[in-house]
């Protein structure tokens, strides 16, 4: 599995759409608006580089309202999180 950490930039009155028009993207896994230089970060997981590749030059960079994207490969995970578990509020 290959994670790649996307910084994007959005036309500050469109960061919501912006946001849910990247989520929709098949291998995007988490949108999140942050505070900062940024205006959005999401996570992609896919089977190989040219995957993710693939979602930013030629999905992401071309939603509507995107300005300017960064992105970060992950060379390896240190920490391992269960996001449902996380989150769930028990039974």
């Amino acid at each position: 599995m290959n994670t790649a950490i996307v910084f994007i930039n959005a036309e500050v009155d469109q960061v919501p759409e912006v946001a849910e028009a990247l989520a929709a993207i098949p291998g995007v896994t988490e949108v999140y608006s942050v505070t900062g230089a940024i205006d959005l970060v999401a996570i992609i997981r896919t089977r190989t580089v040219d995957d993710i590749a693939d979602i930013v030059t030629g999905r992401m960079n071309k939603v509507p309202g995107v300005t300017d994207t960064q992105t970060h490969l992950a060379f390896r995970a240190y920490s391992a999180h269960d996001l449902e578990a996380a989150f769930s509020l028990g039974d």
